[in-house]
């Protein structure tokens, strides 16, 4: 029995050409859009070309992840829109909305190097206009994972995420692998709503020890740093396993969740082996699953994930 694995301990290393290398020149200027209107024109111009348009939104405090996104979106379209919003809606009330890493000018100067086209950074107000009441709600999807821990969270992922699809209008959207079950969302809305855009998800991006890249990873001091690890050191345990044989969820569970035995200040949240489409646990993992995990270290909140296919 054979399968492919996603390699936990890849890691942000390769030797990637500039994008004025890509142009044979200097890289295109970064025109940053506020409002929806401008953000609107620009698409069209792209459509009207006869481009095809890249789309990768985030939420800023850019880092060698969100860069690699950028990379995919350039080597499979032509023009590549990114965006910068921190959303509010995604957020609960003792989360850390207003402590959330922010950068912008740090971002657009990462952003232009890779030969970004356009960047779409609105303001709340121009993304939720007052008095707004609707939501874009993922049924059943929307409370496993990550939205069991955080009520509410995937209905503001979804709501936003379904604003910029009709705003931006792109053609492919690009999305990281780390937030898996995000990307699983996303991918149902896409389908059940005929949205006329295509999701590509693209592999995690690893520190040289294997800590998953995330924004949130700037709230750990250098101890609390040193056992964020565990997350993926159960994620290699597991997949140790798995290139054994091992194919019984219950068993690869139980030998990721002892990893976190040795590290009693860092508070498992969950560790689940489930279907990569429904999120729905299973007991075998012939037929490929997601290995995933979340975990507090301090009050920063981590994620990571093994996505194991048949």
């Amino acid at each position: 029995m054979f399968f492919r694995f996603q390699n936990v301990g890849t890691v942000a290393s390769a030797v990637r050409p500039s994008a004025a290398r890509l142009y044979g020149g200097e890289a295109p200027r970064l025109k940053t859009l506020r409002t929806i209107t401008e953000m609107r024109a620009a698409s069209r111009e792209a459509r009207h070309s006869g481009k095809r348009l890249g789309f990768v939104p985030t939420m800023g405090a850019l880092h060698q992840g969100h860069l690699s996104l950028v990379r995919a979106a350039r080597q499979a379209t032509d023009v590549v829109a990114a965006s910068i919003f921190v959303n509010p809606t995604q957020f609960g009330p003792n989360e850390d909305l207003a402590k959330y890493p922010r950068s912008f000018e740090r971002d657009c100067e990462l952003l232009e190097k890779e030969g970004v086209e356009w960047l779409f950074a609105p303001s709340v107000e121009e993304m939720y206009p007052s008095g707004a009441v609707t939501w874009v709600l993922v049924e059943e999807l929307s409370n496993k994972l990550d939205g069991r821990s955080r009520p509410g969270h995937f209905r503001g992922v979804t709501t936003v995420v379904s604003k910029l699809f009709h705003i931006v209008a792109p053609d492919l959207a690009f999305f990281g692998q780390k937030d898996a079950a995000q990307a699983a969302i996303i991918r149902r809305m896409v389908l059940d709503l005929n949205l006329p855009v295509e999701i590509t998800v693209c592999p995690i991006v690893r520190e040289p020890d294997g800590l998953a890249m995330s924004s949130r990873n700037a709230y750990l001091d250098p101890e609390q740093r040193r056992r964020a690890l565990v997350l993926h050191r159960s994620l290699t345990r597991v997949q140790e396993l798995i290139d054994q044989g091992e194919v019984s969820a219950t068993v690869l569970a139980s030998h990721g969740r002892k990893e976190f035995a040795a590290e009693p200040s860092v508070r498992l949240d969950y560790f689940e082996v489930v279907n990569p489409d429904t999120l729905d646990p299973i007991e075998d993992i012939s037929n490929g699953a997601l290995i995933a995990v979340a975990a507090y270290i301090g009050s920063t909140r981590l994620i990571d994930n093994l996505l194991v296919k048949r």
